[in-house]
């Protein structure tokens, strides 16, 4: 049920953009490389913004029931 939401919420989670210091380092060193290393380099960044995905989906998992438990302990 938690996934559903976290689902659900994703479409209102602001979307970060790449800081001016990445993109100073990104681009030359993109421009520097041949064909094949720049597919190399779009996968391996794909890699790391799924690796992103899926730590922001347990944060947020874990945040939920950290809620839950203080809501249960303001209860009782």
């Amino acid at each position: 049920m938690i996934d559903a939401m976290y689902n659900y919420r994703q479409g209102d989670i602001h979307v970060a953009e790449f800081s001016d210091e990445f993109n100073k380092l990104r681009i030359p060193f993109e421009n520097s490389l041949n064909e094949e290393q720049i597919d190399v380099f779009h996968k391996i960044l794909d890699c790391v913004s799924d690796t992103a995905a899926v730590e922001m989906r347990a944060a947020y998992k874990v945040g939920f029931k950290d809620g839950v438990a203080l809501m249960r302990e303001i209860q009782e």
